[in-house]
């Protein structure tokens, strides 16, 4: 009988336990952990869908140099002679990494510890650069440290939750469920929402703040100033445990309420709730962190509760939740170009103190490049050898045609990485086949500080390698073996341990000393734990800061606009985030059919007085062009984003749709304190595209699609989904797409009605395709129930070549049961008039609950209709 394996889900901050049980063939099934502190059993629909993400398709399973397969004895020569003569030619600054909070603590130590304290540099960077670098400079300037000083159950503990810039129901859904839960228990507990965007989340709000793009600071200024004059302050608090209140209250008084453009109205209630609750925890996410003024907004938001005194008690604080699953080890490392090891920052003790513990020969000394500034140094060619790992900067980071550019002119790209097909790895010379999730060995930290183990449950696949062991072996070959000599994980745990205990008599924060010495067994048997010295885990309770003086700081913010505002060529605010069911640059949620459902294509969510202005309707493809580069996208017309802005999701890459790359036109200004991107603030314009044909393609092989001007890859159930639109004559289109598709789906080409055509073989549908002059966007569901019939009746190729069957699904709404809108509606017809009936008549909504707030808006329609 296999026997499940507990390990720690891979995709965002929460970091939920799973327990995977490997079936023999490859594959696994995955459930929640029942017993992990983080998530008690819950998994949101990526992590239910998890075991569909394991086939070896796409993966990089050999090294590969210059697009041939090499030894890895070849590939690591030549990495390491290759890092060896660049220090040589040009010093240790003509190096860098690119790491991720894909990687686990031990994969991202050994990155650390090379680069830092033996190529002698400090140019190593992370994509968590992208989600949380304002957060630990906010921290580090108010605390002293960068420590988030609360646990999740203080979002269950609190009688007033506010959620600021954060999408909690789709980008952390199992703390979404966590908070739902708690709001049934004491109805009482109040939810504000500060989003520009009525998001999801505001289902639960009772209160939705959409304040004006980028007035986060002058908000929490006014509700500081606001606290003070009600007497809110705890003045034993302020007094005895921090400095700086004078200035950051001058600053505060001398901003405008009017620059949030909120409802008075709206604004006063939200500054009641928070003077009267004393329980009142801060989330907040990226639409804090993401922006040029990052770091302001994120110590705005903690000087309200440092002038309250609510903060490291249960029920209260600012939290700052993280994008992924282990950004808070790669913090706990030091992966940030401007940080050392556990936590420590680049002064002189501490740079002593961290090369005696290394034994470092070539110890940087000062903090390195940060991730948008080590890219355009690629480029400039001051940094002419890069090593990527675990991470798609091509896709992910802003402005990500010049990075494509950089890369594709540096002379040493080196690349270590699970998958093959990536806009990355595609512009690298040298590419190392790595581990994925499921087969790597580890430790993850998650967003409350809670350490896990993360545990192998398949084999490696062909020669692919973990992270550490690859890093070793390169150091190895450069004379460093002894400092790399570790035969496991455990020995890196250990190492990683003892040097947060290093010389540490309570100044720094991080301290797990206490697992230095724990032996091989124990660290195999390690169970969820959250750091912290007070025996709450929580900090600052007590006051005990880690400035100098032990004193917190309050830091005089003023609201400032953003680097690059709109005007009258680009006169539209384009904000990015994500969607539900996708995560990051979709290489590992892309192979779950039903991930695919429920957004499948990459879209620009306009407000209706836009849309109309420009002669848009909902469907229309159209452009989004910057000062920066373009994406062309499907047009969503909503009233969920304010009027000026648009929003589009930040998932498709090159692999999947060409043209829908929206970080291709995204803001590259930074932070200049965090360097974080102002990924939620770029000026653009959107303008209609004229497509003379609109088509979908369902092929068993995928094909090779011509040069048209739009097109998305879907996964389907044992075919490949195009949805296709161009500006070509119409008969080009159809003959050069018919052609496209026979080229891999050989068979006889059947002709059907008003456009349809099909490859069907001994009976089986190879490929359908159907032309048009509108875009049909049920056309997919239409076709998708041939696919999986083995052979035709006469009938059934009858109704394929009419148009497809009129029993589709009508949008995937319920990932984690694969339900339809259709069958949500269809129940609401039938007469179920709330969640639970909805749940009990078609399972929707009852397991990660990322749908329920669809689902109330169908039943809230339903019920406007009725009432008409």
């Amino acid at each position: 009988m296999t026997t499940g394996v507990r390990s720690t889900c891979p995709y965002c901050g929460v970091g939920c336990g799973i327990v995977a049980t490997p079936d023999g063939k490859g594959g696994a099934a995955v459930e929640g952990d029942h017993d992990h502190p983080a998530n008690q059993g819950r998994l949101c629909s990526k992590g239910a869908a998890l075991g569909e993400t394991l086939s070896l398709e796409d993966r990089l399973l050999h090294p590969e140099i210059d697009g041939q397969r090499v030894s890895w004895e070849v590939a690591l020569d030549t990495v390491a002679e290759g890092l060896r003569q660049t220090i040589e030619a040009h010093g240790p600054e003509a190096v860098a990494f690119y790491v991720s909070g894909q990687l686990l603590t031990e994969d991202y130590y050994a990155a650390n510890k090379l680069i830092k304290g033996f190529l002698g540099t400090a140019n190593i960077d992370t994509n968590s650069r992208l989600c949380m670098a304002s957060s630990v400079a906010g921290h580090k300037r108010a605390f002293g440290s960068d420590t988030v000083p609360g646990l999740y159950e203080d979002f269950e503990r609190a009688d007033l939750v506010v959620l600021v810039g954060s999408n909690l129901a789709w980008c952390h859904p199992v703390l979404f469920q966590r908070l739902e839960a708690a709001r049934r228990v004491r109805p009482s507990m109040k939810v504000v929402v500060v989003d520009p965007r009525r998001t999801e989340t505001c289902d639960i709000a009772d209160l939705h703040l959409a304040l004006k793009p980028g007035s986060d600071v002058a908000l929490f200024n006014v509700l500081l100033a606001s606290l003070a004059e009600r007497g809110m302050a705890d003045r034993r608090f302020v007094e005895q445990h921090t400095s700086g209140l004078g200035d950051a209250l001058d600053a505060a008084r001398a901003t405008d309420a009017a620059a949030c453009g909120l409802p008075p109205a709206d604004l006063a209630t939200f500054l009641d709730l928070f003077a009267r609750t004393e329980k009142v925890v801060t989330l907040y996410s990226q639409g804090v962190n993401q922006s040029s003024a990052g770091v302001d907004k994120v110590n705005a938001l903690i000087n309200c509760h440092l002038l309250t005194g609510r903060i490291g008690r249960p029920g209260m604080g600012p939290f700052s939740i993280t994008g992924q699953p282990n950004a808070m080890g790669g913090r706990e490392v030091g992966a940030l170009s401007n940080a050392l090891a556990a936590h420590m920052d680049f002064g002189p003790v501490e740079i002593d103190r961290v090369a005696r513990f290394w034994g470092a020969p070539h110890m940087a000394t000062k903090p390195g490049l940060k991730a948008v500034d080590l890219f355009e140094a690629v480029r400039a060619g001051r940094i002419k050898a890069v090593w990527i790992m675990a991470t798609n900067p091509v896709a992910s980071l802003p402005d990500a045609d010049a990075v494509r550019e950089a890369l594709r002119g540096c002379e040493l790209s080196i690349v270590s990485e699970a998958i093959r097909a990536s806009d990355t790895v595609d512009t690298c010379r040298i590419r190392l086949p790595a581990l994925a999730w499921a087969e790597k060995d580890g430790t993850v930290t998650n967003s409350e500080r809670g350490i896990s183990r993360q545990r192998p449950f398949l084999p490696p696949p062909g020669e692919a390698k973990q992270d550490w062991w690859i890093l070793a072996e390169v150091a190895r070959r450069l004379g460093h073996g002894e400092a790399f000599a570790w035969r496991g994980v455990a020995d890196i745990f250990r190492e990683h341990a003892a040097l947060s205990g290093f010389e540490n008599a309570g100044t720094r924060d991080f301290d797990i000393g206490a697992c230095a010495s724990i032996d091989d067994a124990a660290y195999q048997a390690l169970q969820p734990f959250v750091w912290g010295r007070a025996a709450d885990r929580r900090f600052f309770g007590d006051g005990a800061f880690f400035h100098a003086d032990r004193r917190a700081r309050f830091i005089a913010t003023m609201p400032r606009a953003p680097v690059n505002a709109p005007d009258e060529e680009r006169p539209l605010i384009l904000n990015t985030g994500r969607v539900r069911d996708q995560w990051h640059t979709m290489t590992r949620t892309g192979k779950s059919v039903r991930l695919a459902g429920h957004r499948p294509e990459p879209m620009i969510e306009v407000h209706p007085r836009d849309a109309s202005v420009r002669g848009l309707v909902d469907g229309d493809i159209a452009e989004v062009r910057s000062g920066w580069g373009r994406g062309v996208l499907r047009v969503h017309v909503t009233d969920s984003v304010s009027l000026g802005q648009a929003f589009a999701p930040m998932h498709w890459t090159a692999q999947l749709s060409r043209a829908g790359r929206i970080n291709a036109a995204v803001n590259p200004a930074v932070d200049p304190l965090s360097g974080q991107p102002e990924l939620k603030h770029t000026p653009v314009e959107i303008r209609r595209v004229d497509m003379h044909w609109h088509g979908t393609i369902l092929a068993r092989r995928p094909i090779m699609l011509p040069e048209i001007s739009y097109w998305v890859r879907i996964r389907g159930a044992g075919y490949h989904a195009y949805v296709v639109a161009g500006d070509q004559p119409f008969a080009v289109a159809q003959r050069t797409l018919s052609a496209a598709v026979r080229t891999t789906n050989p068979g006889p080409w059947l002709d059907g009605d008003n456009g349809v055509g099909a490859v069907v073989s001994d009976g089986r549908v190879e490929a359908v395709m159907a032309l048009g002059s509108t875009y049909q966007a049920d056309a997919r569901d239409r076709f998708a129930p041939f696919m999986a019939l083995n052979r035709l009746t006469t009938e059934q190729r009858d109704a394929l070549l009419h148009g497809g069957t009129d029993m589709h699904r009508g949008g995937e709404l319920c990932a984690c049961f694969g339900i339809s809108c259709g069958a949500v509606e269809a129940a609401i017809a039938d007469g179920a008039t709330s969640l639970a009936a909805i749940g009990a008549t078609t399972q929707a909504g009852t397991n990660c609950g990322s749908c329920r707030p669809e689902i109330r808006a169908l039943l809230r329609a339903a019920r406007h209709v009725r009432a008409a």
